[in-house]
């Protein structure tokens, strides 16, 4: 998943049929044997997110049913989940939901039983934290036996919860029809349908949806099909995925094909330009990411743009990526978050975090796989640079927060309550990546560790993981590590990586990034150390020609050091007149930048570009608040 960058803390920002097994346990005796590491978990898994109770179930399977009514804002319907009770005594299922669903009826069916009609069951709903609620259904003691299977189907209906996001046509780029979307990363799609709403638990799934004439729906499944006839479109996810990655977009939506297993989808009045930015592109990415990991194994890599209201850059929601259509204004932003979507196609869906608490074995791993992908199709010199913008903003967080905050941890320990997605920062990308990056120096060769990384995907495939899981399964694939016992060795304790604060205790060496970031540096330091640069030498830098992330570098480390040594700076930025006329050119990452420069540096005539930029970008409720922001920037 990418987030949206705000400054001053930026934040790095979406198949054949197997068999589904019963829930893998962390901590499972049949994993490869290593030196015993910090905090090695217990069964069962504790999910301190999730009111479920998960652990007494195996979900084998849940088919969705809804009718999508735009003009009320309400999908109604419902949901049917394959249990197999893994236990006796237990007659009491719980299940992840939210105030926002409206339960109708429950009821429950032993099939194969005899039993031919479906009984009615009582419920309770108890409250949970601000982001949910326990949905508890009282099972009948005669169905449930371990390893028999049982059908709960809920019907219900969804009002304005936080997964569900309904657009009016005038929030939609193409004004024209009104839209719909899901978004489930970290806890929210509790509030799309009752769940085990942990990313410990993965199954399959199929859904119907019913829809009025004219929209068309995505879903983040392997296959569909689509009746024109009864408006009814159907989907199916063959392997198994946790609850935060079904995800269902509905609109006036068209695609065009651009690869043998990828095609883009897009309002009709984007489709062109989105087509046109990404070309051939992700099949070659695809290609890229395979020879390094092995098979891309979802089938279809799509890629659906949405309105400026989607509420992140990207989510990387399986075989159907969900991207904010405000990131075709730049190219290199564009490839960087797409190239990141694709990488968790293995890092983050294929295998998975157990645990909100371990968020980096997601994102630290997709980070490091989406560099890997980049060094190979556009060099070092790229990565590295596109890697110091990264950890740039990550030394820059750590001074807003203090070394000691615990949200640096790579380990986060949550208490009760604590909505898991307050807690996305960029120690889960960059911090993780640095981790990731110290294990592969470690063994000493970046192409034996491609390997390693190829062979942990194919172990733990469609299962959940924890940190220890990895530390475990590298030590015992690089048994001559284990020997020299790195794990311990001083001031690089993996314990201290994984639950200590502050900075990471290793970077890697960017220095292959030098040609592309030493002018960036050159000209930061004729701003910073001379009271009123030489116009001529200011000019001799020609910006023009640098990429996008060589002005966002540059303007990041100004804005780090704004305002600037007092002296005539506002004549200079006015004279040369260069930076207001090709910053306004370019796109929302360079713009925002350039305009806190502006505010904080108090040049006067470029004002007017502040609110001319809010008043694109940010949602009507948000603009009076983010203009305070601007404003308030002057004050150091």
């Amino acid at each position: 998943m990418a987030e949206l960058q705000q400054t001053p803390t930026p934040l790095c920002c979406c198949r054949k049929s197997l068999p589904v097994t019963r829930p893998w346990c962390v901590g499972d005796s049949t994993r490869p044997s290593a030196v015993p590491g910090p905090g090695s978990p217990q069964c069962p898994l504790v999910d301190v997110a999730s009111a479920s109770n998960f652990s007494c179930f195996q979900l084998q399977h849940f088919h969705l049913d809804l009718r999508l009514n735009f003009a009320v804002k309400e999908m109604s319907g419902w949901l049917v989940l394959d249990l197999i009770p893994i236990q006796m005594g237990n007659h009491i299922l719980v299940l992840d939901s939210h105030p926002s669903l409206l339960i109708h009826s429950i009821d429950c069916k032993v099939p194969r039983s005899g039993q031919e009609e479906p009984v009615s069951l009582t419920y309770r709903i108890d409250p949970f934290t601000d982001y949910g609620s326990s949905l508890n259904i009282s099972l009948p003691a005669a169905a449930v036996k371990p390893g028999r299977l049982i059908e709960i189907t809920i019907r219900y209906t969804t009002t304005d919860g936080p997964a569900i996001w309904w657009l009016d046509s005038e929030l939609t780029c193409g004004q024209s029809r009104p839209l719909v979307f899901t978004q489930g990363h970290s806890v929210c799609n509790r509030s799309f349908f009752p769940c085990f709403d942990t990313p410990a638990v993965k199954s399959t799934y199929t859904a119907t949806v019913r829809v009025p004439d004219g929209v068309t729906v995505l879903m983040s499944a392997s296959r569909s099909a689509y009746s024109k006839q009864d408006r009814v479109f159907q989907f199916s996810m063959e392997f198994p995925v946790p609850s935060y990655l079904v995800a269902l977009v509905a609109g006036e939506l068209q695609h065009v094909d651009v690869g043998p297993r990828s095609r883009v989808w897009a309002e009709p009045c984007l489709l062109s330009c989105a087509v046109k930015k990404l070309g051939g592109s992700v099949e070659h990415w695809l290609g890229v990411a395979e020879d390094l990991f092995g098979p891309y194994l979802w089938g279809r890599c799509d890629i659906v743009f949405l309105p400026p209201s989607f509420p992140i850059v990207a989510m990387e929601n399986p075989c159907l990526t969900f991207i904010i259509a405000s990131i075709l204004e730049s190219s290199e932003f564009l490839l960087i978050d797409v190239i990141h979507e694709i990488a968790h196609g293995w890092f983050g869906n294929t295998v998975t975090n157990a645990t909100w608490e371990e968020m980096w074995l997601s994102e630290g791993l997709a980070t490091y796989a989406q560099r890997r992908i980049t060094t190979e199709a556009y060099g070092e010199a790229f990565t590295c640079l596109e890697t110091v913008v990264r950890l740039d903003a990550l030394h820059r967080q750590l001074r807003l927060l203090g070394d000691n905050n615990p949200v640096s941890k790579l380990q986060v320990k949550f208490e009760p309550g604590v909505n898991p997605s307050s807690l996305m920062n960029l120690f889960t990308y960059e911090k993780g990546f640095c981790f990731v990056s110290y294990l592969s120096k470690l063994c000493g060769d970046i192409h034996r560790f491609d390997h390693f990384l190829r062979d942990y995907i194919s172990k733990f495939k469609f299962k959940s993981v924890v940190a220890q899981d990895l530390i475990d399964y590298f030590l015992g694939y690089f048994p001559e590590l284990q020997g020299a016992a790195v794990a311990q060795r001083e001031g690089l304790e993996f314990e201290r990586w994984l639950s200590g604060c502050g900075p990471p205790l290793y970077e890697p060496d960017l220095s292959g990034g030098d040609p592309l970031i030493q002018p960036v540096q050159d000209l930061c330091d004729l701003w910073r150390n001379i009271e009123c640069p030489d116009l001529q030498t200011v000019t001799s830098f020609d910006l023009s020609v640098w990429s996008t992330f060589q002005i966002v570098l540059f303007l990041d480390r100004m804005l780090d050091h704004s305002p600037l040594p007092h002296g005539d700076v506002a004549n200079t930025i006015g004279r040369t007149n260069c930076y207001s006329t090709l910053f306004d050119g370019l796109n929302a990452e360079v713009q925002i930048r350039w305009l806190q420069m502006v505010v904080r540096n108090t040049f006067y005539p470029d004002l007017p570009r502040v609110q001319a930029f809010l008043h694109k970008h940010v949602r009507a409720r948000q603009h009076s608040l983010w203009l305070s922001y601007f404003f308030s920037l002057k004050i150091k």
